[in-house]
């Protein structure tokens, strides 16, 4: 058992010499832990990849999933006090990298699914290429139709060339503008373990979203950070783009929980398959 601060961790720890540590904060996703952890399973060489799931305090039946598995590093975070969503998920990818030694690291969700035996080796490709680079993975790795893709875009110009200018609100909320600069998002995301000890980084540093200080530090120190666009990382796995919150309304307003939010979650996860992974057992093994 161990403690960090006030929230009482409880680690399960199975050893082996692979090449990447995968951290994966679970919180109530229970059809989403099974999908995500068997899909891991099914396309990931045992010998590379060395799981690390973050309980956030559940208490429910996907934690009794989660100790179930012979084959994950589990941490559970008990009495953990209320944070804001994206607080706690980089808490406890926090909590995860702790764990992680290995020469590399991966940060992932529950919704975060992979879909080829080739993810892995991809992704290690991308960082090898270059040991300027300091990480790989995404900003963004979902599919919006072109009508909608055409409305953000000109929405963004709209924005940029009238309406922030008018009201004097500078670059406002416009993504990839000042501080609200692209950085690889904690769905899939691949460091350099050595560069997080040497410039002693973390998710939640600046009590920002997961990932985005941490991005600014590392390129502040002069490495690289490859964003992978959206169609060649869809070939290898898919991201159901806020699927813990609709799954669980509570944690950010009903607005979540619409039906047709549920709705697209379900189809997304009817296109990986889900109905024969969730049924086989002989992925948790």
């Amino acid at each position: 058992m161990k403690k960090s601060g006030k929230v009482q961790l409880i680690i399960v720890m199975h050893t082996k010499s692979p090449l990447v540590t995968i951290l994966i904060p679970n919180y109530k996703t229970l059809e989403l832990a099974k999908l995500c952890l068997r899909s891991l399973r099914r396309f990931t060489d045992p010998d590379k990849a060395k799981i690390v799931v973050i309980d956030n305090d559940s208490a429910d039946a996907s934690l009794d999933y989660l100790r179930s598995l012979p084959w994950i590093t589990l941490i559970e975070r008990k009495n953990v006090a209320y944070q804001p969503p994206a607080i706690m998920h980089a808490s406890a990818l926090d909590a995860g990298l702790e764990l992680a030694d290995t020469p590399y690291v991966l940060s992932i969700h529950t919704d975060t699914i992979v879909t080829s035996a080739d993810w892995l080796q991809f992704l290690l490709k991308q960082i090898t290429a270059d040991e300027n680079i300091a990480a790989v993975g995404s900003w963004k790795l979902e599919h919006k139709p072109l009508i909608k893709r055409f409305g953000k875009k000109l929405e963004k110009w709209f924005q940029t060339a009238f309406w922030f200018p008018l009201t004097g609100r500078g670059n406002g909320a416009i993504a990839g503008r000042g501080p609200n600069h692209y950085y690889l998002r904690s769905h899939c995301a691949l460091y350099r373990t050595k560069l997080l000890r040497k410039f002693e980084c973390t998710f939640s540093e600046g009590n920002e979203t997961a990932g985005k200080a941490l991005h600014r530090k590392l390129l502040n120190n002069g490495y690289r950070m490859l964003f992978i666009p959206t169609d060649e990382l869809s070939k290898i796995m898919k991201h159901f783009n806020h699927a813990t919150m609709v799954l669980n309304p509570e944690i950010a307003g009903k607005k979540t929980g619409k039906p047709s939010a549920f709705k697209r979650i379900m189809r997304e996860m009817q296109s990986v398959d889900y109905k024969t992974i969730i049924s086989d057992y002989n992925f948790d093994q």
